[in-house]
């Protein structure tokens, strides 16, 4: 007697747990995180509640600003906005961000980030115009991420790491102003940063319209003779 081999079943994903885990991968992307998380992120249990912390971190760059402690416009004191805000926010990464008012997480972050690029800059006496092309920079990122996860196109893990995170990137700030050096560590961030989101960005968007090109040219293959001549007497009619 033949007998046919039984083909073991797949379990179907679950839904709702498939849509938690995009989720949470999405609003991860969007915070944007660097090295100094990821090198973290499993050693500090399980972490902050994200909305109170990057609220309060928040409010505590808010109140540094106002009370005029980085008036110096040098010193070691112009490190504190980011040293609160990496204290605060790097222990809520480990989080899952599935509560319900999480999604406000990553704007809070990035309102925070250009509140402290702002602050530092503005007592530091960093020209103007370069404070506005780096968080153009940053936000030109952001944009990229959000557009492209909207899509179901993820950037390589590799930009997060290279492009350093908000963590690495207001410490390295905050040291420049320490130093008396904020306008030449801005503009060497600025530039390297514009390089390298905007040559990921153009070349995986050329990369996925080269793919999108080839498998149109496969379907095209695929067509039979039949309708290879209706598609090309069609577009005859059109011109």
């Amino acid at each position: 007697m033949i007998t046919h081999p039984q083909t073991a079943s797949v379990p179907l994903p679950d839904p709702d747990e498939e849509r938690r885990r995009v989720q949470t991968a999405r609003l991860l992307a969007y915070r944007d995180d660097g090295p100094l998380v990821a090198a973290v992120r499993d050693r500090i249990g399980p972490g902050l509640p994200p909305v109170p912390a990057t609220l309060v971190a928040l409010v505590a760059v808010v109140v540094i600003g106002l009370t005029g402690v980085l008036d110096p416009g040098t010193g070691w004191v112009m490190l504190l906005p980011a040293l609160v805000m990496a204290v605060l926010v790097i222990p809520t990464a480990p989080r899952d961000h599935l509560g319900r008012f999480d999604w406000l997480v990553p704007p809070l972050i990035r309102g925070t980030e250009f509140a402290v690029v702002m602050l530092l800059g503005l007592a530091a006496d960093t020209p103007k115009w370069l404070l506005f092309a780096l968080i153009y920079v940053v936000g030109y990122h952001t944009y990229d991420t959000v557009y492209r996860t909207r899509q179901s196109i993820w950037p390589a893990p590799w930009v997060f790491q290279a492009g350093l995170g908000w963590e690495v990137r207001l410490l390295l700030l905050g040291a420049g102003a320490a130093l008396g050096l904020l306008t030449w560590v801005a503009g060497a961030l600025t530039l390297y940063l514009g390089v390298l989101f905007a040559f990921e960005s153009v070349t995986s968007w050329l990369r996925l319209d080269k793919e999108s090109a080839l498998a149109q040219a496969g379907d095209d293959l695929e067509a039979s003779p039949e309708d290879a001549m209706e598609q090309a007497t069609g577009d005859a009619e059109k011109q």
